[in-house]
């Protein structure tokens, strides 16, 4: 008898599994609403050098304007320097005074804003940039609070993947709860830059456990068949968190305030975690059958299932709870092999993902519009996502969405900017394959470890897929070096992930493997799998 047996006979897939599912869709909208806030945080508004002198005179300002701030290549005004004293004008009384020293040709030296900034607040009344002055020669600075964040995602994949595979997935689900609160009502607080990063470092940390644990608690409570529908189910919350960050930033423009908004569903998220179970998987292989047991019948009663508490003990647990497992301290290979191939996987669906998404311009429209588009084109491409996992498969789905991420980046990259419609479509198209390789590996990835080891391999995977999250903020600052580069990047990243896709197992219809030797035994596809001995627990 294994878990599934178990399962068959308490209900895989009924109300306590869809119960599961809506108590844990709150993360699921919490993580996009914080991987992407910095789209608002952190945007930049128009700006120029703060300038001495206002003309009482609105009807002057233009002529002002010209007389201290240079104009750059494509004819615009200066965002970051100005010129040391105002230039004479034709026509003007500005500049007057003859040559300074210092002019070139007859121009006054150019230098930065050495007064600061002002800034256009129609659109955003606050942000980090406007209040730290995050600009020109500090914009990476502003490039790094996403960098700095999902290390922090990075090393807390890490933690939290180990620590809920050795103290259970609902304990550690509270205190990623608990933890992302606290440290985003911090974060609002922040009353420098350096302590904004290292808070937001923190945030991050703490966030990833629900991106480690919420998946696999939902898949170990599902039988085979309805793995696929209840995970791109669950996924759809993710765009709509995408979305409602739109409309959430649209009516909020000030980012401390954005801050709270994104961060308070903590609050309720903590009092949910009454009604949602431990993972029975989990519990059998740590060897506490009671609280199995107990699971197990809560599941049964709600599934109406007609088991009795006592004959779902005999049935569920074989008379004396016998378990089919068998523990194996060292890892072979194989599970390395899974690790290592899967790391690379969601490196490259972390690192497109987020550069598509956290690039929100150049496309003719707002950023509160983009972000709109952005999430609803992901709702389509789940519903690909459903239908090519369930048939086709989740390796070939993977491979294949990552390859159109990469054709979209490319063929735009080869179209001229003229073609503004095709260039908004293609790149709507790219962000909608990068979102269905993020659905299908968060899938893939949970059925591909065992159950004793199913999240320190998410965790350790994670871990790589994270780095790929971090250095995509800072790939677009290699516009600089060639303006195309940054697209060529995400592309070829996506390409190379695509490849590595292939050399995974398929998972479709197989049960979720509970030890080392289950995937072991699938790694080697000419050997027959074989039954694991009994292992008795007595009561």
């Amino acid at each position: 008898m294994k878990f599934e047996d178990l399962l068959d006979q308490v209900g895989g897939f009924g109300l306590f599994q869809l119960r599961n599912l809506v108590l844990l869709a709150l993360p699921r909208l919490l993580l996009p609403m914080n991987f992407l806030v910095p789209i608002f945080l952190a945007a930049v508004p128009a700006h120029r050098c703060t300038l001495p002198g206002t003309p009482a005179n609105i009807s002057h300002q233009d002529a002002w304007l010209e007389a201290y701030l240079p104009r750059e290549p494509d004819g615009s005004l200066s965002s970051c320097l100005r010129f040391a004293h105002p230039r004479a004008l034709p026509n003007t009384t500005l500049g007057e005074g003859g040559q300074s020293p210092g002019e070139v040709n007859g121009e006054p030296a150019k230098v930065p804003c050495p007064e600061g900034w002002d800034y256009d607040h129609s659109v955003f009344s606050s942000t980090i940039a406007t209040e730290w002055d995050l600009v020109c020669e500090q914009k990476g600075l502003n490039r790094a609070i996403s960098t700095f964040f999902f290390i922090g995602v990075l090393l807390g994949a890490v933690v939290f993947g180990y620590l809920a595979d050795r103290f259970g997935r609902r304990r550690l689900l509270l205190v990623a709860y608990v933890t992302s609160l606290v440290l985003g009502l911090a974060s609002a607080a922040s009353v420098n830059y350096i302590m904004f990063v290292i808070i937001r470092t923190l945030t991050g940390a703490a966030l990833a456990g629900f991106t480690i644990i919420v998946m696999p608690l939902e898949l170990e409570w599902l039988d085979v068949r309805h793995r696929t529908v209840a995970g791109v189910l669950s996924s759809t919350f993710w765009s709509g968190g995408v979305m409602l960050l739109a409309l959430v930033g649209y009516l909020i423009r000030d980012w401390r305030w954005l801050l709270l908004a994104v961060t308070l569903p903590c609050v309720p998220g903590i009092f949910s975690l009454w009604w949602v179970p431990e993972s029975a998987r989990w519990l059998l292989t740590q060897g506490r059958v009671e609280e199995a047991h107990k699971y197990l019948l809560r599941c049964a009663r709600l599934n109406g299932r007609p088991v009795g508490s006592e004959q779902s003990g005999s049935r569920g647990a074989g008379g004396t709870k016998t378990l089919l497992l068998r523990l194996v301290p060292d890892a072979p290979a194989a599970t390395y092999l899974l690790v290592l191939h899967g790391g690379v996987v969601r490196f490259g669906v972390n690192f497109s993902y987020y550069g598509l998404s956290l690039n929100v311009s150049g496309l003719g429209l707002n950023v509160y519009q983009t972000q709109l588009l952005f999430g609803a084109v992901e709702l389509p491409f789940k519903l690909l996502v459903y239908l090519s996992a369930r048939y086709i498969g989740r390796r070939l789905t993977e491979a294949g969405a990552l390859m159109g991420t990469a054709l979209a980046l490319g063929i735009r990259l080869l179209l001229p900017s003229e073609m503004g419609a095709w260039n908004t479509t293609l790149a709507v198209m790219g962000k909608g394959f990068s979102e269905a390789a993020f659905t299908t590996v968060y899938l893939f990835t949970s059925e591909l470890y065992p159950t004793v080891l199913r999240q320190t391999g998410l965790g350790l995977t994670a871990l790589v897929g994270r780095l790929g999250g971090s250095l995509a903020p800072l790939a677009v600052l290699l516009d600089g070096v060639w303006l195309p580069l940054p697209s060529i990047t995400y592309g070829g990243i996506a390409l190379l992930a695509s490849c590595t896709a292939l050399l995974l197992p398929e998972t479709k219809q197989e049960q979720l493997p509970e030890t080392i030797q289950d995937v072991e035994g699938k790694s080697a596809s000419s050997i027959p799998q074989e039954e694991m001995p009994m292992k008795q627990v007595q009561d």
